[in-house]
């Protein structure tokens, strides 16, 4: 009776014990609370609370603590991963300066910059976008040093000058690395070139320009200024080709625009007037809306041959209407990928993988593109 009486006490402490197990399993497997988190990770439900809500003066132990408990416990931890993965991937903050925010091919790269910063998960990436108040060099100066201010790493489609060179200069000595858009200006101090081989973009246009002209006459080119080496480049490429395979067209003198759509369509319309044998015009920077408003005004469709650079909605419709010959245009998701890789590169001390002139391969369009 006495051995029948220790069995049975026994196996009701067993069972009462596995009661206990299942019911606290149960409890914490369907509504764990902080309280459990807390006294899992054993620390106190304040400094758990910091944890969980991202509050500041959490040491990466603590929370890798409170994290590594709530995995155990099941407690719902999405927001709590997220914050361990911000705090170990590195911030990297992005500056970039460009200019003619008004304008849709630079609104367009400014949304591209943003979507590739964004599309980096391995860093924790913060982009500032800028646009200069004009094309003046003070103007580029004043953007450039107040995003260096805040960022890691610059990237501008700043125009040539000295007070910019020297002032990339600083900004190389004091460790921002800066880089060269679409117009390579500040050679041998800025770290990289990201745009297209401009003396090759020129030759292009010449290229499409003859492919239409069937008679000999006149060709114009239009650039922004004399400080946008990127449109030499284009004017002296474009002036090659047709010196090679086309001398019974002669260039005009090159035309400054200040990239503006009202001085171009004025300038257009002079030239219309004045040249009634005028075969041929390239824009090599901005204010095409100006050429194409004046050929729409004065000549039929396709009589005169039209290359612009950058597909927008005014040099879109006008291929299709036929105004534009060809439309030379940056493959700015692209350039924005690998300039972001590289500014970040540049940023945390990995080897430079970009070449001192990065150059993209241009986009051509044509009428029968759409």
């Amino acid at each position: 009776m006495s051995h029948s009486r220790i069995e049975y006490t026994s196996i009701c402490i067993n069972t009462a014990h596995q009661i206990d197990v299942i019911k606290s399993t149960d409890a914490m497997s369907k509504h764990p609370t902080i309280k459990d988190l807390a006294r899992a990770a054993d620390l106190g439900v304040a400094t758990v609370d910091r944890a969980l809500n991202g509050r500041p003066n959490v040491r990466q132990e603590t929370l890798d603590r409170v994290l590594n408990a709530a995995e155990r416990i099941g407690y719902p931890t999405r927001a709590l991963s997220k914050r361990r993965d911000d705090a170990i991937r590195p911030l990297v903050r992005f500056g970039f300066v460009l200019h003619k925010g008004s304008q849709e091919f630079y609104q367009n790269f400014a949304r591209e910059l943003q979507r590739a910063v964004d599309l980096r998960t391995d860093i924790r990436g913060r982009a500032t976008i800028r646009f200069a108040a004009s094309q003046a060099p003070e103007d580029f100066a004043s953007a450039i040093s107040e995003t260096a201010r805040h960022c890691d790493a610059i990237a501008t489609s700043a125009i040539n000058h000295p007070t910019l060179t020297d002032l990339v200069s600083d900004l190389t000595t004091a460790g921002t690395p800066v880089f060269a858009l679409l117009n390579d200006f500040a050679q041998g101090v800025r770290q990289n070139f990201l745009g297209l081989n401009n003396v090759k973009v020129g030759r292009i246009a010449a290229w499409a320009i003859v492919t239409q002209v069937r008679e000999a006459g006149k060709l114009a080119v239009f650039v922004g200024g004399n400080r946008w080496h990127g449109h030499q480049l284009r004017e002296t490429g474009f002036q090659s080709y047709i010196r090679e395979y086309a001398p019974e067209l002669k260039v005009l003198d090159t035309v400054v625009n200040l990239e503006t759509r009202q001085v171009t369509y004025e300038a257009t319309l002079e030239l219309l007037n004045r040249q009634p044998d005028l075969r041929g015009i390239y824009v090599a920077g901005g204010g095409m809306e100006g050429a194409i408003a004046a050929l729409r005004e004065a000549r039929p469709a396709g009589k005169v041959a039209l290359v612009v650079n950058e597909l927008t909605t005014d040099s879109r419709k006008a291929l299709i209407d036929r105004y534009v010959t060809m439309v030379i245009a940056t493959p700015l998701q692209e350039l924005c990928r690998d300039l972001v890789a590289a500014m970040a590169d540049a940023v945390l001390g990995k080897p430079n993988a970009t070449a001192s002139q990065h150059f993209m391969t241009p986009q051509l369009h044509v009428p029968e593109s759409f």
